[in-house]
């Protein structure tokens, strides 16, 4: 998605990422790089719902940030919107999938829209234009049990 996203900008195109599960205090690499360019980003997340026993704030977070999608969606002002690890929320049920996809459908106009995350709900991916998979043939997680890398996963 990162890379569609420089793409873009190379063509002088209006560009937003809206990541969910990521908290806003979160300073990731692609989210730095990415301040100091044109690009609307923000964050709607809590943090990593492994670490959490209360999901009701990342469940508000998410709805949140869903609000957000429809009115950047319903305004027409970007030419790509990427929302990171939506699948993650779709599949925890914190929005419906359903009404994803009724609005990705009804309002999406001229906007391009990125959505990152394993898992995605079949509805979604009948919706789609086009669906990659990243398959992780090996990784340092599982393989050596190290844990996200600087540089590498953030």
């Amino acid at each position: 998605a990162m890379g569609l996203l420089f793409r873009a900008l190379g063509h002088d195109a209006k560009c937003g990422v809206l990541q969910f599960i990521k908290p806003p205090e979160l300073e990731t690499g692609e989210k730095v790089s990415a301040l100091g360019l044109d690009v609307l980003w923000e964050n709607y997340g809590e943090g990593f719902l492994w670490e959490q026993s209360d999901m009701g704030p990342s469940r508000l977070a998410a709805q949140k940030g869903w609000q957000r999608v429809k009115e950047l969606l319903e305004g027409q002002t970007l030419d790509l919107l990427i929302l990171d690890e939506l699948t993650f929320v779709l599949n925890q049920k914190f929005i419906s999938t359903a009404e994803v996809v009724d609005v990705f459908t009804k309002i999406r106009g001229k906007t391009h829209i990125v959505v990152t995350g394993r898992g995605a709900p079949k509805p979604l991916l009948e919706a789609a234009d086009m669906v990659n998979e990243v398959i992780g043939l090996k990784h340092p997680f599982s393989e050596a049990n190290i844990k996200a890398q600087k540089l590498i996963e953030y």
